[in-house]
């Protein structure tokens, strides 16, 4: 049996400005390790234009440019192609926030993915415009606390489906990761660079000081997602393969949300509403992956 290991090869230099705890620093780390220094970075504006540090300084160890909201696709489909001309070869990497992914960058997300851009396009979601101060976005869940949803108005919407919008786009591969799962987001990575075409990896990325609870908290809150339901391990390819990568320990989704302050206002109705559309999405997700078996 093959034992996988975390390459120790480190494409981040020590030291950056992320807030403690922040789990999209981590992200990165272990990306770069899978992707490899032949890696050229698009990041619009998100956390990632604050935590990279400031110009000549850089907390990674490979190209990166900083880019206008919404146009990280497009950028990057550029990059591809200059590449194509000079016959170079490197990983083109989109790395953004739940932002420009669900909201401000869709529209040239969705025509790279037309077109199947040769790209790899990572959206770590920390479900609301934290680098701007914690406002709402469509990846924000239902029922939860934002700048611009308070306590007593939260959320009415559910969350944005993004991994379904690209099933539907027919994309060649796209994957759901998590820092609390490092092995299976270091395979995925691995595996979306030798595939051609566009890429999709939804990150779930906890945010200490947006979703209000300790920094030392991030991976046990990541694994918590994962372990209740809430948040699926799995992979689609070409639209049509589902492949789900864990089976969850089915823990009670109440002890993912008490432990975020953002949820402090959610009755026992609101749990049992909530643990109801878990099972109900886990029971499609089921379905979809048995489907090529039979």
């Amino acid at each position: 049996m093959k034992i996988f290991t975390i390459p120790e090869e480190e494409n981040m230099n020590p030291g950056h400005v992320a807030c403690p705890g922040c789990a999209s620093a981590l992200s990165m780390r272990l990306a770069l390790k899978a992707l490899g220094r032949e890696t050229i970075l698009t990041v619009p504006a998100c956390c990632w234009s604050v935590i990279d540090g400031p110009f000549p300084y850089s907390s990674v160890k490979v190209p990166l440019s900083h880019i206008a909201f919404g146009t990280a696709a497009a950028f990057a489909s550029g990059i591809r192609a200059a590449l194509e001309i000079k016959r170079k070869k490197a990983n083109v990497v989109v790395w953004c926030g739940d932002g420009e992914a669900f909201d401000i960058g869709f529209q040239t997300l969705s025509g790279a993915a037309e077109r199947n851009e040769d790209i790899i396009f990572v959206c770590y979601d920390n479900e609301g415009y934290m680098n701007t101060g914690v406002q709402r976005s469509s990846a924000t869940p239902i029922k939860a606390w934002t700048t611009t949803t308070p306590k007593k108005y939260p959320k009415q919407e559910l969350k944005k489906d993004l991994m379904e919008i690209f099933a539907a786009h027919k994309i060649p591969y796209a994957a759901t990761a998590t820092v609390a799962f490092p092995e299976d987001m270091i395979k995925k990575f691995s595996k979306a660079k030798e595939i051609r075409g566009l890429k999709l990896i939804h990150i779930l990325s906890p945010c200490p000081s947006g979703w209000k609870f300790p920094e030392n908290l991030t991976i046990k809150i990541s694994r918590l997602a994962v372990e209740t339901g809430i948040f699926p391990l799995y992979e689609i390819e070409y639209g049509e393969k589902y492949t789900i990568n864990h089976t969850p320990k089915w823990l009670p989704v109440e002890d993912y949300l008490k432990k975020q302050g953002r949820f402090a206002h959610l009755t026992k109705k609101d749990y049992q509403e909530k643990k109801e559309y878990v099972e109900k999405k886990w029971l499609e997700l089921k379905e979809k992956s048995n489907r090529l078996k039979n």
